[in-house]
């Protein structure tokens, strides 16, 4: 499986580059920085400079041709405005869905949020995240991609405790970085992932476990 990853150089999307290379998958690693490539490289992607809020579609679906998946692990992060959430967080994910698209890329992974799914209307630069998060979710669903959504909860840089909770309704909570990595990194591989919006947080379950229950109920349409 080759992998198409927007946003490589961050800190979950570094970590799931490096469990695909464990399991012996190709990873494409976009990244805005030249900076970077090295970085990514070293954790065995190929990196590729495609700067998601400059490039046009079809330079993007160029980027990812030839992958399997696309994954949507970029973000403004903390810090920027409300403007680039909008720009990254919403726009970013719908052009990365339409090179899909049109790149024939059939599978499309997004790390979304919880709280998306029910964002406030203020203009505080937090609540126009969860918009963005929200508008970019609805594109995807209402796509035609073999698409899964996972909203974590409040992500930390703790080491993953490989125990996680995972359910179709919203609930708050925290996991690490690390341990949201691993669960993209499963459904990837399983074919019963597509057409799922699955919250993610810290829990007691081992991810194996916690996933093929969740995974073993019928997926929405």
């Amino acid at each position: 499986m080759v992998v198409a990853i927007a946003g490589a150089h961050g800190k979950i999307a570094m970590q799931l580059i490096a469990l695909l290379q464990a399991h012996g998958e190709q990873a494409i690693g976009l990244i805005r920085n030249p900076e970077h490539a090295d970085d990514v490289g070293r954790e065995g992607a190929t990196p590729v400079v495609c700067d998601l809020e400059r490039a046009a579609v079809d330079e993007l679906a160029d980027a990812i041709a030839g992958a399997d998946a696309a994954v949507f692990a970029a973000g403004a992060g903390p810090g920027s405005g409300a403007a680039r959430k909008l720009t990254m967080d919403r726009d970013g994910a719908i052009k990365l869905l339409d090179a899909a698209r049109a790149s024939r890329v059939r599978r499309y992974l997004i790390v979304s949020s919880v709280g998306a799914e029910n964002p406030p209307g203020d203009d505080d630069v937090f609540s126009v995240y969860l918009r963005a998060k929200a508008e970019a979710d609805r594109a995807v669903m209402a796509s035609d991609r073999d698409w899964t959504i996972v909203r974590p909860g409040r992500l930390t840089d703790e080491p993953g405790a490989g125990r996680v909770r995972i359910d179709t309704a919203p609930f708050s909570g925290r996991v690490p970085r690390e341990d949201v990595a691993a669960v993209l990194a499963r459904l990837l591989q399983d074919p019963r992932a597509p057409h799922r919006l699955l919250y993610v947080n810290g829990g007691s379950q081992p991810i194996e476990r916690a996933l093929e229950e969740i995974l073993a109920e019928p997926a929405s349409r």
